[in-house]
């Protein structure tokens, strides 16, 4: 899958969290990955000082480490979900 650097594909990425059952938080913080999440109340939170390809690079990340209920969303993030599970990022 191409990644595109964009607020719209920041959108994307945050519309496939708000479905989900976690809740997406940009915090300052010294997160040495440059986010957090706490699995027990089920939050995700990314520096807010990071630029649009770091917040979307965190997300891609983060998205491929949760266990999303692939059930509980929309047809068009499903597959935007399968798509990034086999996208590897070049850091």
């Amino acid at each position: 899958m191409q990644i595109k650097y964009s607020n719209h594909f920041l959108s994307k990425l945050e519309d496939v969290l708000a479905e989900s059952e976690y809740v997406l938080r940009y915090e300052k913080g010294s997160f040495k990955s440059g986010y957090c999440i706490l699995k027990e109340t089920q939050i995700v939170i990314v520096n807010k000082y990071f630029t649009v390809e770091g917040k979307i690079n965190c997300l891609i990340d983060i998205i491929s480490h949760l266990d999303i209920d692939i059930n509980s969303i929309s047809e068009k993030n499903k597959k935007l979900v399968s798509e990034l599970s086999q996208t590897t990022l070049n850091l």
